[in-house]
């Protein structure tokens, strides 16, 4: 999973890099607010962002609500990190968008974990929409019969809005897109095609 860390200190932004390479992670990195927003906002952009408060150009808050604003195809998970600890503050980054908060100076070991529970929420969103993909196709498939369908009691045939009757499979198959192979039940087999009797010599 590539993830983008925006922090304009360059001795934390190189920690940030060799923790999560040391994870797996490829990283990307920008090293203030603007350059952070135009990486976020490329088509095959991070989906996992570590976002420092306070950064020349755009701050972390800023990038948080304008991202937030903007209709996106997959979701972005925003990790806010910054020195502030008051409870109005953890409150201010939360209602800006971001998904979690973390205060420097931070332990690497909390880092990890918190970006492993951001991985599995973006994971369980990406399942999600595969789901939900699949259950679009299907429907497209489909047509539903609905209401009250007049069918002969005897020959089966339904009739339609133009009061012409029509075979069962056949009007099945022009309203729902459903296909018919033909077989042969055991009651019919037995009524129809009856075994031999056995005679004995």
């Amino acid at each position: 999973m590539r993830i983008l860390i925006a922090e304009d200190d360059p001795t934390s932004r190189r920690l940030l890099e060799a923790t999560l390479a040391r994870d797996g992670y490829q990283v990307v990195s920008a090293s203030d607010g603007d350059e952070a927003w135009e990486r976020l906002r490329d088509k095959d952009g991070p989906r996992l962002a570590i976002l420092d408060w306070m950064m020349p150009g755009r701050d972390g808050i800023e990038i948080c609500r304008q991202l937030r604003r903007e209709p996106r195809p997959s979701y972005v998970y925003l990790l806010l990190v910054t020195t502030k600890t008051r409870t109005e503050d953890i409150i201010h980054g939360l209602e800006a968008g971001a998904d979690d908060y973390l205060t420097k100076p931070y332990d690497p070991q909390e880092l990890r974990c918190r970006v492993k529970s951001g991985e599995r929420l973006l994971r369980l969103e990406e399942a999600l929409a595969g789901k939900v993909s699949e259950l679009q196709e299907a429907l497209s498939q489909v047509k539903q019969l609905q209401g009250l369908l007049p069918i002969c009691m005897f020959c089966k045939k339904i009739r339609d809005d133009s009061d012409t009757w029509h075979r069962l499979e056949t009007y099945i198959e022009r309203n729902s897109g459903a296909l018919f192979s033909h077989s042969l039940c055991g009651d019919c087999r037995r009524e129809h095609y009856p075994a031999p009797a056995l005679t004995s010599e």
